[in-house]
């Protein structure tokens, strides 16, 4: 007799491989967009705004519009199916890159900020990749299918970095403008590529029922997970958008700072090649507090020196820390949904992490500018420590719950 439920999860983790493969292409070509923005933001951010310390405004106003973009986005999934999404948000990106190469053409910092906000949209909907891959898979493929679509990143990585350097000097004297040209063309490729992915309209029925939202955050794994994915993602974003600034006021040149970028982003992708499977082996609460304690490991170098090599390895072992605390997060969410539930509850864990990340990404300038690299490294420290504290009290609660259970099936049986 043949297993229906088995062919079941063969076919739907099948049809979830194929879109792991596009969603990879995309969250490559996606990532290398937000590489170009982050690699050029703070720099042009200081040639066109009025004070130095308005200089990371524009990466300020990118974290706004991924904020601001997360709850949009699953609304138009769960309305429209995720595809949708995926095309305006595609679209953004493209027309972040027309509106950014205008803006240098012309000085303006204004318009700058508007096309780095709009860009910020645009990563909104790509952090509903890693999502998007797990819908319809079986719960030992998630995790999995989760890590792979974040290892679309080291391309990212590579890409990203490398299409600055090739591309910043095209149209002298107007150093990047041309840079933001291609990252247009690049989204409109990472439209083509998404619009095959299978990800049908949700049906009535998808769309309707599930737990009132305030049940499902009251969760303590949402808690905790939420809590670290916004402790993991900010501190993370904080040490990347300051450091280019900061490498240039350290008398370093571009050449570094896009070597230094180019590294981080490998690092915070590369290791999605095995995060997926670290989580199965050793559970996603474990693989997050490994995460947090290597983002303060990288505090803690960017605190013993200002050298090239020292900025390197500070946004290098920060990049690993953030892959399996963020990773192991978006785990986290996922067990704590039903699959009626998931778009606004991702939505909902996204807009939590992104708007607490925007209003820490408007003090990243004045900190730097005000009280230098060494606090914005100290900065890290005492949010993460708040992260491994709530890990533990969640996995203490989780032992608390198996023991009085195990000793109420004890009792029941008259053991």
């Amino acid at each position: 007799m043949v297993d229906a439920t088995a062919n079941d999860i063969v076919e739907d983790d099948a049809r979830a491989r194929s879109n792991v493969v596009r969603l990879v292409a995309a969250q490559a070509l996606t990532g290398a967009n937000a590489a170009v923005i982050f690699a050029t933001g703070s720099i042009i951010g200081a040639q066109l705004a009025p004070q130095m310390s308005l200089a990371t405004v524009p990466l300020s106003m990118y974290v706004l519009g991924l904020a601001a973009g997360t709850l949009p986005t699953g609304w138009i999934a769960r309305a429209f199916g995720r595809r949708v999404a995926f095309m305006v948000g595609t679209g953004c990106g493209a027309l972040t890159g027309v509106l950014g190469a205008v803006a240098i053409l012309y000085g303006s910092f204004l318009l700058f900020c508007v096309a780095t906000f709009i860009g910020g949209l645009y990563a909104a909907v790509s952090q509903s990749y890693r999502f998007a891959a797990a819908d319809g898979a079986s719960a030992a493929y998630r995790p999995k299918a989760v890590s792979w679509v974040m290892a679309g990143g080291v391309f990212a990585g590579v890409l990203g970095p490398q299409l600055v350097q090739w591309t910043m000097d095209v149209w002298q004297p107007y150093l990047f403008a041309f840079s933001y040209v291609v990252q247009a063309v690049i989204a409109l490729i990472a439209m083509a590529v998404l619009w095959g992915v299978d990800a049908p309209k949700p049906k009535p029925a998808e769309r309707a029922g599930g737990r009132p939202l305030l049940e499902i955050v009251r969760q303590p794994r949402f808690i905790a997970a939420a809590l670290c994915g916004a402790i993991a993602y900010p501190m993370m974003n904080l040490v990347m958008t300051s450091a280019p600034l900061a490498m240039q006021m350290c008398g370093l040149s571009v050449g570094d700072s896009n070597f230094g970028l180019q590294w981080h982003i490998v690092a915070m992708y590369a290791p999605s090649f095995v995060t997926g499977s670290l989580i199965i082996k050793f559970g996603a609460p474990r693989v997050v507090a490994a995460g947090l304690i290597l983002e303060a490991l990288g505090a803690g170098i960017g605190l013993t020196g200002v050298t090239a090599p020292h900025f390197w390895a500070t946004l290098f072992v920060i990049g690993v820390g953030w892959n399996l605390a963020f990773v192991g997060a978006s785990a986290l969410v996922l067990e704590t949904h039903q699959p009626n539930e998931r778009t606004k509850v991702q939505a909902v864990n996204d807009f939590i992490i992104f708007g607490l990340m925007a209003l820490g990404s408007f003090a990243s300038g004045q900190l730097l500018a005000d009280y230098g690299w060494a606090t914005v490294n100290l900065a890290v420290f005492p949010p993460v420590l708040l992260g491994l504290i709530v890990l533990a009290i969640t996995g203490w609660s989780k032992i608390r719950k198996r023991a009085a259970l195990a000793a109420t099936e004890l009792s029941d049986r008259g053991v």
